[in-house]
């Protein structure tokens, strides 16, 4: 069988862009910091002399992306809201470089409108909606594009978009990412800041059956539909993990696998347990005592949990199926196992308010998390967040999601609550929380007794100490624009909340 040479591609972009291959909330982080583009390996790892190139992390620039892409003659390209318009720039510079390639563009914005993306950007020979795995393998090993499922192109002057892909079910047949990753990425290039380094991360699962009315990927690629890998599967790719990956110090399950089934959650541990991994995983607050318990016995080191809000009924507006009393309870039972926590906010959900924000940051802390991220309520097309922001003019339509550098920035606005104010608030939530003396001293601690951290936390902290400088330039000169343009209108809402 003949099969295309092709190359899978998380594009160039903003830098230190992660742009979006596995990244929950694609953007410039505050702290430089990338995950791995699990969804691309799959792929790359069914296709026999293809390469998965991940561009921000390895710093390929656009201009060599565009000569590498001169030796292929397929090209994956995975996309995101805040990139789109950058990545389809390089996409037609790529085909002019090679108009032999043919271009497939995946993710969530081509999955949500493949019409517009057909019509925006010519370049582009056709999309792939939702899980796209079997998609871009099936046409580089040259099945007819009018008879590949999930599919949309051009023909004959009209867009045609073939009956949607089943979900794929079996994802024991699937190849293993860590494989891909040895093959063709340098592991040393991706750090978040609350991980150990180097770290390696990857799926166990697919789906996610919360109903989080913000969240991108379940309403966009992967579906709420909770499919799993099997547990010997999974144990079976860590312990040849452990063999590709020796001077790795962590590995990380980017899903909720271990907050979902109980009696499955236990299973995976004792297949863990002899492998003598440190490992992470996100979590949710429902997960038991004895589950973190499991957990923590089978190497569990640290859990990314998603806290939100520390609101009710901010709560209840995002359909979070948790409560600030289960996750006061959940957080008590995480310290007393020794389990590290880092806790995930956002600012600017439906319902928010200079009140609810208040309630937020003195809730989180009250938990006493290790680290914390804030991040800035982003309503993506695809969601349910999405089309009650748009359906209510909350939008800011001439607010981007991100700044020139790829930050984000706030795009919904609601009536008593500007734009500023909510990033404002972001950078003082991050004040509040670092600056408490509990929290320095942990960081203290951690520098004077390990000298790889001590650097790590330093060139940290400087790259966060800039973009929250930025992040105040921006509200001055916002509020300044606003104050000459309606004074009385906008003083009465920048005094709100203070």
């Amino acid at each position: 069988m003949t099969v295309l040479k092709t190359l899978l591609l998380n594009p160039p972009s903003f830098e230190n862009f992660d742009g979006g291959a596995s990244s929950r909330w694609p953007a410039t982080r505050e702290i430089e910091s990338y995950w791995y583009p699990v969804w691309l390996a799959y792929p790359a790892g069914m296709l026999e002399g293809s390469r998965l190139l991940d561009a921000p992390p390895h710093h390929v620039s656009a201009d060599e992306t565009i000569r590498i892409c001169k030796d292929y003659e397929f090209l994956v390209l995975f996309t995101s809201t805040p990139g789109w318009q950058g990545d389809q720039r390089l996409a037609e510079a790529i085909k002019s470089a090679n108009p032999r390639i043919k271009i497939a563009f995946v993710g969530p914005p081509v999955t949500t409108s493949p019409e517009q993306a057909l019509n925006e950007c010519p370049a582009i020979d056709f999309v792939c909606r939702r899980e796209f795995d079997y998609t871009v393998v099936e046409f580089a090993q040259g099945k007819p594009l009018d008879e590949i499922l999930g599919a949309s192109y051009r023909k004959n002057g009209k867009i045609l978009h073939n009956p949607d892909r089943p979900q794929i079910q079996d994802l024991d047949a699937l190849p293993d990412v860590t494989e891909v990753y040895a093959r063709d990425l340098d592991v040393t290039r991706y750090n978040v800041p609350f991980l150990m380094h180097p770290f390696v991360s990857l799926y166990s699962t697919r789906g996610c059956p919360a109903q989080c009315t913000f969240c991108l990927w379940p309403q966009t690629l992967s579906g709420h539909a909770w499919r799993k890998r099997s547990s010997d599967a999974i144990a079976r790719e860590m312990a040849k993990a452990k063999e590709l990956f020796p001077h790795v110090k962590e590995f990380f399950f980017d899903d909720d696998t271990f907050n979902i089934q109980k009696a499955r959650t236990i299973e995976l541990c004792e297949k863990l347990k002899p492998l003598k991994l440190t490992w992470s995983c996100t979590s949710r607050v429902t997960t038991d005592y004895d589950t973190l318990k499991a957990m923590r016995d089978a190497g569990c080191r640290l859990l990314i949990v998603g806290y939100e809000s520390g609101d009710p009924q901010v709560l209840k507006n995002i359909k979070k199926g948790a409560t600030v009393e289960r996750a006061r309870d959940f957080t008590r039972d995480c310290h007393k196992l020794g389990l590290v926590i880092h806790g995930d906010f956002i600012l600017g959900l439906p319902g928010e308010t200079p009140e609810t924000i208040r309630r937020t940051i003195d809730f989180a802390k009250s938990l006493d998390c290790e680290t914390i991220q804030v991040s800035v309520a982003h309503a993506y097309p695809g969601t349910e967040f999405y089309d009650f922001a748009q359906k209510n003019g909350f939008i800011v339509n001439h607010q981007s999601m991100v700044d020139t550098g790829g930050h984000q920035m706030a795009h919904i606005e609601y009536p008593g609550l500007p734009t500023d104010y909510i990033m404002e608030m972001v950078h003082r939530f991050y004040d509040e929380y670092y600056f408490r003396p509990k929290a320095v001293y942990r960081i203290v601690k951690k520098a004077f007794f390990n000298s790889e951290e001590r650097k790590r936390l330093y060139k940290e902290a400087k790259s966060f100490m800039k973009l929250r400088a930025a992040r105040n330039r921006y509200v001055k000169e916002t509020r300044k624009m606003q104050n000459e343009a309606a004074p009385a209108q906008v003083n009465t809402a920048g005094v709100q909340g203070d």
